[in-house]
């Protein structure tokens, strides 16, 4: 019996003295707490700050995009067979109608020789009826109907030319030759590219939240491997292409040093705003609070709470249109511990 009331004691001592430590513990780091409070009290928080400076901002949106010729055709087969010769190369310059590929002439889709025949055979034909006209041997009806004859042969024949000898759309530069020499090719099949490459041109797909910041006349660049060249929006769509869930706008860039390689990908930035002196301040410096913005600056060695406007952000940077002025010392660390009017201490930076 003495046994158990022992360790009853000894049971009730342990806890007494577990809590006992536990209280000290908690009344410690009241005291401690209530102390760095104090210390904040009697000396002020401490907190960094910058002096506001106006400076030049600029909003960008950025896209990739790949060049083209502002003009650009391609020149297709018009039937299925093997390539004869390739006349061009990725560079040259080309009138339209120079000749860029030729095809066998003995190609059974051309038909070529049957043409040629048919259009030998109806023009002496025709010729014959003329003179025949002229002398009166035969009515001017018949003559136009032998002409009509001529014409429509005449046209068979052009276009049996034209499937082998497959000429330039557009003057301009060859930018693409899609096939080799002896390739087989069906009927359709893209040959040669040619564009004007004097300017070239951008498609890029905005979202429907940046679109209200695009418009017409806007500066933009466009960045290859480290180089630029400048350029202008020409046309923003103002229907969403469904397909793409985007609206559709056009870039074109000035070329004229032939710089720039059509069908290269690039990035361009199309310039929403410049202003040459503005106040701009990182956004880690702005707090929110019930959907409003505000910043704190030190005054008097207090901190001052004041709600600010946003404009245009770009990187780290916000732009603020209103709430701050020029000189102003803006908090830029120990905001987390501040409130209106409190005192604070501005520390040194290293």
């Amino acid at each position: 019996m003495k046994q158990i009331l022992d360790s009853k004691y000894i049971i009730v001592a342990m806890v007494t003295a577990i809590m006992l430590l536990f209280l000290s513990s908690c009344s410690d780091k009241t005291i401690q707490a209530k102390s760095m409070e104090q210390i904040y009290k009697e000396e002020g928080v401490p907190v960094r700050i910058v002096k506001i400076i106006p400076r030049k901002f600029r909003t960008e949106l950025k896209f990739h995009s790949i060049l083209k010729g502002i003009k650009e055709s391609t020149a297709f087969s018009a039937i299925g067979a093997k390539i004869e010769k390739v006349l061009v190369k990725v560079g040259d310059y080309v009138k339209k109608n120079q000749i860029l590929v030729t095809l066998p002439a003995d190609s059974p889709s051309a038909s070529y020789f049957q043409a040629k025949i048919s259009f030998e055979n109806a023009r002496i034909a025709f010729r014959r009826i003329n003179g025949l006209f002229k002398s009166g041997g035969i009515s001017l009806q018949e003559r136009d109907n032998a002409k009509a004859q001529l014409d429509m042969v005449e046209a068979n024949w052009v276009r049996a030319k034209q499937m082998i000898k497959v000429k330039a759309p557009i003057n301009g530069y060859v930018t693409k030759v899609h096939i080799s020499e002896t390739d087989n090719v069906n009927k359709e099949t893209a040959l040669v590219t040619i564009a004007h490459t004097e300017k070239l041109k951008a498609i890029i797909w905005v979202s429907e939240d940046d679109i209200l910041n695009i418009k017409n006349g806007l500066n933009a660049i466009a960045i290859w491997k480290e180089n630029q060249i400048k350029g202008i929006v020409t046309q923003v769509d103002i229907a969403m292409n469904l397909k793409k869930q985007a609206f559709r706008t056009v870039v074109e860039f000035d070329n004229s040093d032939n710089h720039f390689i059509a069908g290269t990908t690039v990035d361009v930035n199309i310039i929403t705003s410049e202003k040459n002196s503005t106040i701009v301040i990182e956004r880690k410096d702005i707090l929110r609070e019930n959907k409003k913005h505000f910043v704190y600056v030190a005054k008097n060695g207090k901190s001052i709470k004041q709600e600010v406007s946003l404009g245009g952000q770009q990187g780290f940077d916000t732009e603020i249109l209103q709430g701050l002025q020029v000189g102003e010392k803006l908090i830029t660390e120990g905001q987390m511990l501040l409130n209106n009017n409190r005192k604070i201490k501005i520390v040194k930076n290293k």
